[in-house]
């Protein structure tokens, strides 16, 4: 029997468990963008960046792929899936619009590492997704249908225009099936959304999500070090650091030790059955010598 959706943090990091693994190998092709979308987000935005903190995202950033009511769509629904709590900022607050209006401008919205040949039919759940649209034709069609179910029900009020009890009920409807958006089975919509709020929550600021690396605090991951070997040693110490961005991450000071003097270290050599034996020690020394 499915849980009834409950927006905590308990319900998202129980979440993680089970999603960031299969989601993984789609979020680094995610991390790529088409050449055109790269371009034009570069030119557009790059007097942004340069005033942004380290680290941050952008507080208004240039839209690549939502539009104004999408945005604002997308926004309520991820504020909803993971909301601020007495634990710090949600999923809002850390900008995981902008990395998923980042992720669906580039190669993961165009869908440019599925297998898209067809035929399409209905799979199993271990099978993963199984619908000919890419992740973009997905959010602008299930968004508009959520948009449009939400006013036949409500008496013309939009997702962003409910109470969030309300918005709550809906989402749970959504996960449930029991809330079609055809053609998008609303299921498959609901996991999408909750797959991009966890993935933008948590990954690197420098895609647009985990502003000022909130994510990263929450569960107490250090984010991009470039080394642990100086604290390899430091057992039964607290690891108390603030995370490091990929924008922030410097080269980590390491102590190698000194070459010990006198030390010959023995080579190895392949003979001609590729076998592997030590290369011949110096010649010893005669025990006793020869008096003449």
């Amino acid at each position: 029997m499915q849980d009834p959706f409950r927006p905590s943090r308990r319900r998202l990091l129980k979440a993680i468990g089970a999603t960031v693994p299969a989601s993984a190998a789609v979020l680094a092709g995610a991390q790529g963008s088409t050449p055109g979308a790269a371009a034009a987000h570069g030119a557009a935005s790059a007097a942004q960046l340069a005033g942004a903190a380290p680290g941050a995202a952008v507080e208004n950033p240039v839209a690549l792929f939502f539009n104004a009511d999408e945005r604002i769509t997308v926004d309520a629904i991820v504020a909803r899936l993971i909301p601020a709590d007495e634990l710090g900022p949600g999923a809002k607050e850390a900008g995981v619009t902008t990395f998923l209006d980042r992720q669906l401008g580039g190669a993961y919205g165009a869908g440019a590492h599925f297998y898209r040949q067809g035929p399409f039919q209905p799979g199993t759940p271990e099978q993963g997704y199984q619908l000919p649209l890419t992740p973009a034709e997905c959010y602008r069609l299930g968004l508009a249908a959520l948009d449009r179910a939400c006013e036949a029900q409500y008496g013309g009020k939009r997702f962003a225009q409910l109470d969030a009890a309300t918005q709550d009920a809906v989402l749970s409807a959504l996960e449930s099936g029991k809330l079609a958006l055809d053609p998008l089975p609303g299921p498959v919509f609901f996991q999408m959304l909750l797959d991009g709020a966890i993935e933008g929550f948590f990954s690197d600021p420098v895609y647009g999500g985990n502003r000022d690396m909130v994510g990263w605090k929450l569960v107490g991951f250090p984010g991009a070090m470039a080394s642990f070997a100086n604290d390899i040693e430091r057992h039964n110490v607290a690891y108390v650091r603030a995370p490091v961005s990929i924008a922030t991450a410097r080269p980590h000071a390491m102590e190698t030790p000194a070459p010990a003097k006198h030390a010959k270290g023995a080579s190895l050599i392949a003979s001609a059955d590729d076998a592997i034996c030590r290369s011949p020690a110096a010649p010893a020394m005669p025990l006793t010598k020869d008096i003449q």
